[in-house]
């Protein structure tokens, strides 16, 4: 296998609307997202240039447009678009770990938050 290094973005904070219940689309929430991003290792990393890799503040917008975009029900759902959606955006992603966390989820008891882990391998 080539090798590759990682990109992580780590917390990344949104309000959103997701989840099944009508109360949860209607007041929304917070929600945390980190991506852990396995990358291709190109030239761009021996000539110091963006170009042929990942830009870390477009992949953050790209989580960002898919959190605050249409509801999901499953946060499960959320996290696999996500997924799908960085390995779509840059070619040299050949596998990216998404996880989800939902800190007010609709549970009766104590928690401090839900949360999901979606793995894609290109």
């Amino acid at each position: 296998m080539a090798d590759t290094y990682k990109i992580t973005l780590k917390n990344c904070g949104f309000f959103a609307r997701h989840g099944l219940h009508e109360q949860e689309e209607f007041l929304g929430q917070r929600f945390f997202v980190d991506a852990e991003l396995e990358v291709l290792f190109s030239n761009a990393l021996e000539n110091d240039e963006l170009a042929g890799t990942v830009d870390y503040g477009v992949a953050f917008n790209v989580i960002e447009e898919i959190v605050t975009g249409k509801r999901r029900y499953l946060i499960e759902a959320l996290a696999l678009d996500i997924a799908k959606s960085l390995c779509a955006r840059f070619e040299p992603i050949v596998r990216a770990k998404i996880t989800v966390r939902k800190p007010s989820a609709p549970i009766t008891g104590m928690l401090d938050y839900v949360e999901v882990s979606v793995d894609h391998h290109r």
